[in-house]
């Protein structure tokens, strides 16, 4: 009986742990930024690549001047220092931008003021249909925040609602409600997160209160209420000397930002390739959560790069290709224009027999709806997207699919709406877009021709590695030197009892590092110095 019982349990336990999904997180560091791979169950679901000096990010505050004023479409064009001016709509003034504006201006006019707006006197809320042209006057310096990054051709957009996200909160300066996250559905918790933080809340400011928060103590949330006022603090210090175009605070880089509002029990794994990421995401950890400082690692595996180790980038060049396969047989076509994109499902004719036509695009239908979900988040696609999914007779399996597709992009961060199937097989989705669509060549370009269709002969890229490298050793006598190669051209060196890079050991006397990177053409190659630098060569 005993024994009965305890597999019982087992089999229970193993089934909740089968549906719990591991997150890992890869951060590969480069001379231009990072780029960053979120893993679920070691499929790649986000990429992102964060520019060293990336500018104009969403949720960096802003000393912007009034450029124009455009009362037919009631909004106004500023200037933060973008080769286009910034869009600013009446609707993203926030009702308190009167309150605002007389804050910044008494700081740029140097008048005491506290910091913490303690005593500040809040102005009138502004008119929801009022006119643009009755808040703002052109020349005016005024303190804006990014929502949305350049795109395209179009310049950043611009909100004056001004909010400093945190881990549990996100603090909004010259208002004072407290508003909790539809996402926390119990009544008793709602009103107990109310309570504490209308309790803690410093005067002349609201709190949104974020899903993570849920069942959360009161000294983590109040720690975290304290960091975001901190952070404006330090900001609006900064704004007292601060210059028209000067970013008086600066939004967290993308892969501190996703630990902030992602890190769960559901994550095993960091994974980084440098110290000077290790000791930043160590420090973030141990503020943020402690607990999770023990899962960060250092990848120090002198032969594979990160991504190459962990399999990251054969999954980059499998998944942003025009076409995607699906494990059935199936694939789907991606297609990119200035308005839209367009998803083409296809089923690689495997059904021949009309009995079994409904029941292959039910299945590869069903396929089709998970990595679509993946590919929208993957490559941060926004806008309208089109997907035709394969032609269904029967209303109940339209229903199923897209019941299907809503399913699997519960766990989109972005807003999105997702319309039902019609009879003719399309869906349409709108997903809300805050950044550059994630686009990555998946065909290697030749570095040597630009794409040109002729190469330098591949044997030669040998003899011009052992030229450099003769160079290096002999007539600049440098030491500690990594090649970086293409896997073709690291296996060429590696082949063998001898090899030709141990030949290299006995004529130099020194040991010469092979470091093999698929996302590298079979032409191309990087010396690195002792310090991982790379080599200039002449």
């Amino acid at each position: 009986m005993f024994s009965v019982i305890f597999l019982t349990g087992f089999f229970i336990k193993s089934l909740i742990l089968t549906q719990i999904l591991s997150n890992e997180l890869f951060i590969s560091s480069m001379q231009k930024g990072d780029r960053i791979a979120l893993m679920q169950d070691k499929r790649l679901i986000e990429f992102h690549f964060d520019e060293a000096e990336h500018h104009f990010a969403v949720g960096d505050i802003y000393l912007g001047t009034v450029k124009k004023i455009v009362s037919g479409l009631n909004a106004a064009f500023i200037d933060i220092g973008y080769e286009k001016d910034a869009f600013l709509h009446y609707h993203d003034l926030s009702p308190n931008i009167l309150s605002l504006n007389l804050f910044t201006k008494n700081i740029l006019a140097n008048k005491q003021v506290n910091l913490r707006l303690k005593n500040f006197k809040i102005q009138p809320q502004i008119d929801k249909l009022g006119k643009i042209s009755d808040v703002l006057t052109k020349g005016q310096p005024i303190l804006v925040q990014v929502v949305k990054e350049p795109i395209s051709s179009k310049g950043p957009r611009l909100s004056c609602d001004i909010s400093i996200a945190g881990r549990y909160v996100v603090l909004v300066p010259f208002a004072s409600s407290v508003n909790i996250s539809k996402k926390i559905t119990s009544k008793q918790e709602r009103q107990r997160l109310h309570k504490l933080l209308s309790s803690v809340k410093p005067e002349n400011f609201g709190v949104i209160v974020r899903t993570v928060a849920e069942n959360k103590d009161i000294e983590d949330l109040q720690r975290d209420l304290e960091s975001c006022v901190e952070k404006w603090e330090q900001g609006i210090e900064a704004l007292k000397n601060a210059k028209p175009r000067d970013r008086i605070v600066t939004e967290m880089d993308r892969a501190a930002s996703l630990l902030r509002d992602m890190l769960n029990d559901d994550f095993d794994n960091i994974v980084v390739d440098t110290k000077e990421t290790h000791n930043s995401i160590k420090n973030l950890l141990q503020t943020i959560a402690p607990d999770k400082a023990k899962i960060l690692k250092l990848h120090n595996n002198s032969k594979n790069k990160i991504f190459e180790h962990y399999g990251v980038e054969k999954q980059i060049k499998s998944l942003f290709g025009r076409s995607v396969s699906l494990p059935s047989g199936g694939y789907l076509i991606i297609e990119h224009t200035e308005a839209l994109h367009v998803i083409d499902v296809n089923s690689g004719n495997k059904s021949t027999k009309e009995d079994d036509q409904e029941a292959t695009a039910l299945a590869v239908n069903r396929e089709a709806a998970t990595e679509i979900a993946r590919q929208l988040r993957l490559r941060d696609m926004g806008g309208i997207v089109v997907i035709d999914f394969i032609d269904m007779k029967k209303a109940n399996n339209r229903r199923d699919i897209h019941e299907a597709l809503k399913n699997e992009m519960k766990t989109d961060r972005s807003k999105y709406t997702i319309l039902p199937i019609s009879k003719f097989g399309l869906s349409q989705i709108t997903r809300q877009r805050v950044r550059p669509e994630m686009n990555i060549s998946t065909r290697e370009q030749c570095p040597t021709c630009g794409g040109t269709g002729t190469i330098q002969a591949s044997i030669a890229v040998t003899d011009m590695i052992n030229n450099h490298l003769e160079h290096l050793l002999q007539k600049q006598n440098e030491g500690g030197v990594s090649i970086i190669v293409h896997p073709f051209i690291y296996a060429y060196y590696r082949e063998g009892l001898i090899s030709r890079q141990m030949k290299w050991f006995f004529h130099y006397k020194k040991w010469i590092k092979l470091v093999k990177d698929s996302s590298f053409g079979i032409t191309e190659f990087h010396f690195l110095n002792k310090a991982g630098e790379e080599i200039e060569i002449s």
